[in-house]
């Protein structure tokens, strides 16, 4: 994903500081010459595992203005060195350039946190909590950066579940996740639904996990919301796993975006594998987009054209696409997150190889070493040199281009030879 926030223009291919427009809101895309440092930088805060607690994970981060705000699953964050931790309750913030923590926000959330935004003044977060600071707001939240006090003018008035993804777009706070319409579309200052948004996300792959819109992304000239998750179409219309909305000022309209292959199941033995779409992100410029994927090997004759365990590229204008304009597989590995560059494709999950079409848990020919993830070509598909070595347990949910380099959030403790336990940050050479 990417800075989470989106301007409606003729043509962006940045984003900077986030400032609000007449009409529109904000950039969407880092367009990058080079790939980052296969290193992390030192002064990036860590999560820290809390004794009784569950493992400390970091599923998702945000940019906020010259800060970075972190959601997931812990109670003690530590510095960059080490030296000194802090408690706080599944969010965090810290500068940017210095790893600094935010003294001020240090807000109550009392579940998980797998989505933050911000605009750089407020932060929204989402995930299974059901409280903030001690008052009921089940999901989803608006939080004020400087102090981490609760806007308690916005209110969603959600039931339960999961939100997992946020962003901002014409004005329009849009939420995602196992929440009962699965994709929904909110004013951002006062969590009221609003008709922006107006689709029926339909059906659940079968013995597979919840029903939900996981992830979605939308283009950077604002015309176009990809998602995926578990689902089985929309508005009447068969889009399993993935579906594409047209986007204008007032409203959005189902695209004829369909992919035939992603109706049939990998072969993972694993239930909850069946709903194997895991993140989606468009390229700068929006004239195509990439797709991370999990559910072991494809199926007899579908290599090349099922997106199991693998990262692919589909063109944008292309509405009944035969195949991906390229397909690289990791042989039997998940890839967890995505997001693209103008230099690079960078994945992240419990990899071991990429270019590995004919390796099924084993390394194919041609295959590549890649532990936790790696970088592709964009036009190629075949792996780049960039390989930071980044052991992972399950993967991480997010990688977040910024105008200095390449954040990633994840279960994992190294990266590029270095301690980075949840967080990691890959500058620009």
């Amino acid at each position: 994903m990417k800075c989470k926030t989106l301007v409606r223009l003729a043509a962006a291919a940045t984003c900077g500081m986030l400032a609000v427009g007449a009409g529109g809101a904000y950039g969407s895309n880092y367009a990058q010459d080079t790939v980052v440092n296969a290193t992390s930088e030192r002064w990036v805060p860590h999560v820290a595992d809390t004794p009784g607690e569950p493992k400390a994970v970091a599923n998702t981060i945000a940019e906020a203005g010259s800060q970075m705000v972190v959601g997931g699953r812990f109670k003690t964050v530590q510095n960059g060195s080490r030296s000194t931790q802090y408690s706080r309750s599944n969010v965090f913030a810290f500068d940017a350039a210095t790893g600094a923590l935010n003294e001020g926000f240090a807000p109550n959330v009392d579940g998980v946190v797998w989505s933050t935004l911000s605009d750089g003044t407020s932060v929204w977060i989402g995930g299974t909590f059901r409280n903030v600071n001690g008052t009921a707001r089940a999901t989803l939240a608006k939080l004020d950066l400087a102090t981490g006090q609760l806007d308690t003018a916005f209110n969603a008035r959600l039931k339960g579940g999961r939100v997992s993804d946020l962003e901002l777009v014409d004005g329009q706070l849009i939420v995602a996740g196992t929440i009962r319409s699965r994709l929904m579309s909110v004013d951002p200052n006062t969590g009221a639904v609003t008709d922006y948004i107006q689709h029926t996300v339909e059906g659940k792959l079968p013995n597979s996990d919840a029903a939900q819109v996981f992830k979605f992304d939308v283009s950077d000239d604002g015309q176009h919301l990809a998602a995926v998750g578990n689902f089985t179409g929309i508005d009447g219309q068969a889009r399993p796993r993935m579906f594409m909305l047209d986007l204008a000022p007032t409203g959005s309209t189902l695209s004829s975006w369909n992919y035939e292959p992603n109706g049939i199941n990998c072969t993972s033995p694993r239930a909850n594998a069946q709903a194997y779409l895991q993140d989606v992100d468009f390229a700068p410029g929006s004239s195509w987009f990439a797709v991370a994927a999990f559910g072991f090997m494809y199926q007899n004759g579908q290599r090349g054209l099922q997106l199991c365990d693998s990262v692919s590229r589909f063109e944008t204008d292309n509405l009944d696409p035969v195949s991906p304009t390229w397909i690289n597989y990791s042989g039997g590995d998940s890839l967890k997150s995505v997001a693209v560059t103008g230099a690079a494709v960078y994945v992240q999950g419990h990899s071991r190889w990429l270019d590995n079409p004919f390796g099924v848990d084993f390394a194919g020919p041609g295959a590549v070493s890649r532990l936790g993830g790696g970088a592709v070509d964009p036009n190629t598909g075949m792996a780049l040199d960039w390989n930071p070595v980044m052991p992972q347990q399950s993967g991480g949910f997010q990688i977040l281009p910024t105008s200095e380099g390449v954040w990633f959030a994840t279960d994992g403790t190294r990266f590029g030879g270095r301690y980075a336990r949840g967080i990691r940050f890959a500058a620009l050479p």
